[in-house]
């Protein structure tokens, strides 16, 4: 029997390229915390815990997620049969209630491990891939239209992506309207636009804005009002044409299943942090498509691993209606990976080594760590 040895949890704090406006902060870096699991065979695994802004965006931060790892998840896993990820899920489930984005992580390195030994891709244990490659849309979120507009042309003459996400929810709506409405006009029909508004709405507000949404040609509306109001989500689906997205309401299956009951969204948002991991993000997927719900690839801003796991999953989903926003690692200035993930003609590559098909660059993380000295890490020792 090969055992888990070892859990090892890094925070690392990488700059972006920008500041990444959205409705509750202005994030100039990314925080998120690898997860090394290492086997008694002396395999290993990776995986990724990821929180967008921290504590003012949902219930984890990088440190909450670091803790539960270290604290609760790591001395109920420790000596346990590596490849009994259903069994390790469900001892992490009786653990830790929530976090799951820690679960994520650990679970992440798990299946990664396995698909190792077995010299396959996680995408294969989920099946196999149906997609060589995937969409990705790209977030426009500096908060200013005319920085927004160079940058989609930017994009769109390097054919790296023609599908855009607006980040709105920080103004009056009828000056998000204006914003949304001047970058549309640029773009034309040359891609896409769609808004997330990350629940910074109220009803009313929600019912002007996705009307003048309608009206200015965006095609989906991702989560306009605060996860706890499902009726008010589920108000704006049949009260408009244009696609309502649920995303922060979704915190795992049993979200899934309430929302699908409710049909409160048109769209899933699928995120494999936010599910609580690769196997609840495949039990969301399922519940969408068996009510004829759309799907769309989240993202929470991961780093290329994070990434690459879940492009293995998506990789396996037999249609996608909405794309993916899988462009976590190229919104950071540095790659952290060996080997960055491939990105043209408007999508991502799905990575064809075991595993997930990915690993960090050790350099890069020992650069980048949080515990890592600051003097060091400013006159660039090695």
């Amino acid at each position: 029997m090969i055992t888990i040895d070892h859990i090892e949890s890094i925070i690392i704090d990488v700059p972006t390229v920008r500041g990444h406006v959205l409705s509750m902060t202005t994030m100039m870096t990314q925080s998120v915390v690898l997860l090394r699991v290492r086997f008694s065979d002396g395999s290993e695994g990776w995986g990724e815990g990821a929180s967008i802004g921290g504590l003012s965006y949902g219930p984890e931060s990088v440190e909450s997620i670091k803790l539960a790892v270290d604290s609760y998840i790591a001395p109920v896993l420790l000596g346990r049969d590596a490849d009994r990820i259903a069994a390790a899920s469900g001892l992490m489930a009786r653990a830790v209630k929530g976090n799951h984005a820690a679960r994520a992580a650990v679970e992440t390195a798990l299946w990664d491990g396995l698909a190792r030994r077995l010299g396959t891709s996680v995408a294969q244990l989920f099946g196999g891939c149906i997609h060589e490659r995937l969409p990705v849309a790209w977030t426009l979120a500096s908060g200013n239209s005319e920085t927004d507009i160079a940058e989609a042309e930017q994009m769109l003459s390097e054919r790296r992506h023609r599908d855009f996400k607006l980040k709105i929810g920080k103004r009056k709506v009828k000056d998000d309207l204006a914003h949304v409405a001047a970058i549309a006009r640029a773009v034309g029909d040359r891609g896409t636009i769609r808004v997330d508004v990350n629940q910074a709405w109220s009803l009313t507000e929600a019912r002007y804005g996705v009307k003048g949404l309608q009206e200015i040609g965006c095609v989906l509306v991702e989560q306009p009002v605060p996860r706890e109001r499902l009726h008010g989500l589920r108000a704006l689906s049949q009260g408009y044409e244009i696609a309502i997205m649920a995303d922060e309401v979704l915190q795992g299956p049993a979200d899934a299943m309430r929302v699908a009951a409710e049909r409160a969204a048109d769209v899933f948002a699928v995120k494999v942090c936010q599910s609580g991991g690769l196997m609840p993000a495949a039990e969301v997927i399922a519940i969408a498509r068996a009510a004829g719900i759309g799907l769309y690839g989240g993202t929470m801003l991961e780093s290329g691993l994070g990434t690459a796991a879940a492009v293995q999953l998506f990789a396996t989903v037999p249609e996608l209606a909405w794309g993916t926003e899988l462009f976590g690692p190229l919104l950071l200035t540095e790659e952290i990976l060996a080997q960055p993930l491939e990105y043209r003609d408007f999508s991502v590559a799905v990575p064809t080594a075991p595993g997930i098909g990915v690993a960090p660059d050790p350099d890069k993380v020992k650069f980048y760590r949080r515990d890592r000295s600051d003097t060091l890490r400013a006159v660039g020792a090695p």
